[in-house]
């Protein structure tokens, strides 16, 4: 269920903004839609087993748990570009 809700993930992001910029800065639906989605695939990499995160060595599980810290805790001052880069 996890790893169904992480690879889900990224496409409703693209689809939300559309891949381009300008839709995620001109709507904040989109933005929280993408920064909520962005906080599930987050969050749900935390709760992984240590199994399933030694199989995906290339993935920086450690980072992507910062990050989530940041979009939690950091909401309200999110910095978009960073959310949706370029």
């Amino acid at each position: 269920m996890l790893l169904a809700h992480m690879r889900d993930c990224p496409d409703r992001i693209a689809e939300y903004a559309n891949a381009e910029r300008t839709s995620f800065d001109a709507s904040r639906l989109v933005q929280d839609a993408m920064i909520r989605n962005l906080q599930t695939l987050a969050e749900s990499s935390q709760r992984l087993s240590s199994e399933i995160k030694d199989t995906e060595l290339q993935i920086p599980w450690r980072e992507l748990a910062g990050f989530r810290n940041v979009i939690v805790h950091g909401y309200l001052g999110a910095d978009r570009g960073a959310v949706c880069p370029g």
